[in-house]
């Protein structure tokens, strides 16, 4: 059997029972106590040396991030270069979040890769699933990225949008849920 973190971003359902679960709560226990400090850093410098300590890899000193920033695990974050992360945003990342090169996020962004089954039986499992943001891409403000969506290169998602589905490459996507409403020349 594969791991709990390979099982989580696999997508397949890990029961909070999980005799590996464990594993999974140490981390977050981590992120939980990092993340003050994090978001009490009076520079970009200290924000970046902070996130880099909770994702568990150097960002590049191209990359700005302004607190606050949340995320419940962070560990399986992984951001570009040249990508700007503005205020209050939100990740969380147990099915894996990718930014490319040069994407710029919004305020108040939620990057959400985890979800519940429907049957009650099972609902306080945990599916997760992957987000990519690619290549110069721009998550515009209070935007939400739900699990398993993959924003396209230069693609746009207009403030406020709820993205449920993949969003070509080139183009700009609005509402709930977000649809495409123009091309990108």
């Amino acid at each position: 059997m594969k791991d709990i973190f390979e099982r989580l971003k696999t997508g397949q359902l890990v029961q909070l029972h999980d005799p590996e679960f464990h594993r999974v709560d140490e981390i977050v226990t981590r992120t939980l106590a990092l993340s003050p400090a994090l978001n009490a850093a009076t520079d970009t410098n200290e924000m970046r040396q902070r996130l880099s300590g909770i994702i568990g890899s150097p960002l590049d000193e191209t990359t700005t991030v302004f607190a606050p920033f949340y995320t419940n695990f962070g560990r399986f974050i992984t951001i570009g270069k040249h990508v700007f992360i503005n205020h209050a945003c939100s990740f969380l990342d147990m099915g894996g979040i990718t930014l490319e090169d040069h994407v710029l996020i919004g305020p108040k962004v939620n990057l959400i890769t985890e979800n519940h089954p429907l049957d009650p039986v099972n609902r306080r499992g945990m599916l997760c699933q992957p987000i990519l943001i690619k290549r110069n891409a721009w998550i515009g403000a209070g935007a939400t990225i739900l699990p398993g969506v993959t924003v396209g290169e230069n693609a746009v998602i207009a403030a406020g949008a709820v993205v449920s589905k993949d969003v070509p490459d080139n183009t700009v996507v609005a509402g709930i849920p977000a649809k495409v409403i123009k091309q990108i020349s």
